[in-house]
């Protein structure tokens, strides 16, 4: 009995091995492959002064003018949009032409005023349709703000007491001032498109990290 045991134990040892070994294997090309399409090793820079602060898959862009403080948060993390499904006949186009892969995170705008109590702080995203507020406009915003409130500076949760201003249902000639009280402080359309290419060169960097990890926890006894 003892024997059949052992001899069972051995044989589910030896599948465990080979099947880790099969993933490292498999890992080692995901990892070359990946680095053959990293653009760069080193993230891109902001213009317009922003100094860059990371904490793993979180960065913060911070900036200083005029007595205001403005930083700019956000995570990597769920920040590549799903692809969605398609047609048959768009299949192998698409495999021919595959579109680049871009990083879409939402994020927070902290505005901080030194004779100001509170830090005026502004959700947005990246909608999915680039939305435009207003008639007539020459170019539409590749970001919204979703909502806005006063918060104590540098809390990362909003406070549930604090009103908060939700876009929605806002005017849209209140909107427009809002989003130029961000243009006037570097936060435009120019800024969200180096903002995503930022993004995305970090949230594949990190991707290529975990991959790295994931190896050699496979590859641990």
């Amino acid at each position: 009995m003892f024997f059949f045991v052992y001899n069972i134990w051995c044989f589910m040892k030896s599948l465990y091995c080979s099947g880790d070994k099969a993933f490292a294997e498999f890992l080692t090309e995901e990892i070359k492959e990946e680095k053959k399409i990293q653009k760069s090793k080193s993230l891109p820079k902001m213009s317009g002064g922003w100094e860059l602060e990371l904490n793993g898959t979180e960065a913060k862009l911070i900036r200083s003018l005029s007595g205001e403080k403005v930083t700019i948060t956000f995570n990597v993390n769920n920040s590549i949009p799903p692809q969605l499904e398609e047609e048959p006949e768009q299949t192998q186009k698409s495999q021919e032409e595959e579109p680049d892969i871009v990083s879409t995170p939402n994020f927070v705008v902290e505005v901080t005023k030194s004779g100001a109590k509170n830090s005026l702080v502004f959700d947005c995203h990246f909608p999915e349709d680039e939305v435009g507020h207003g008639d007539g406009e020459e170019e539409s915003d590749i970001f919204t703000i979703r909502e806005v409130s006063f918060q104590p500076e540098g809390e990362e949760d909003w406070k549930e007491t604090s009103y908060t201003l939700n876009t929605d249902s806002l005017d849209w000639a209140l909107y427009d001032h809002l989003m130029d009280f961000l243009a006037d402080r570097g936060v435009d359309n120019t800024f969200a498109d180096e903002l995503m290419e930022l993004s995305t060169a970090l949230e594949h960097q990190e991707y290529i990290k975990f991959l790295e990890d994931l190896g050699t926890f496979v590859k641990c006894k």
